[in-house]
């Protein structure tokens, strides 16, 4: 797990990546929907999708030439819970 959350700070310390997450939060997208939201070359595009998908924090699906990308929540809730825990989140527990 420990690894899992480096990976997902590593990740979420880019604020482009940060947006992706967020517009990612309601529905899947697809890689070209993402991209044009951005001013950004398709290589660094990629890069950050590469990241999101490394640490877990995205799922990545092949539909033809085109690639759909969402939020994978079982990821995010495991962040999640281990910054509460880390801050004693509900349990009166702040070791």
């Amino acid at each position: 797990m420990a690894s899992t959350i480096n990976l997902a700070f590593k990740a979420i310390a880019d604020p482009t990546r940060r947006e992706i997450l967020h517009m990612l939060r309601k529905e899947a997208m697809t890689a070209g929907e993402l991209a044009q939201r951005f001013d950004m070359s398709k290589p660094g595009m990629s890069h950050h999708f590469a990241v999101l998908k490394d640490a877990g924090l995205v799922t990545a699906r092949r539909d033809g030439q085109t690639i759909w990308y969402a939020l994978n929540t079982t990821v995010v809730e495991d962040v999640m819970a281990w910054a509460a825990k880390l801050v004693g989140g509900g349990t009166g527990d702040r070791q």
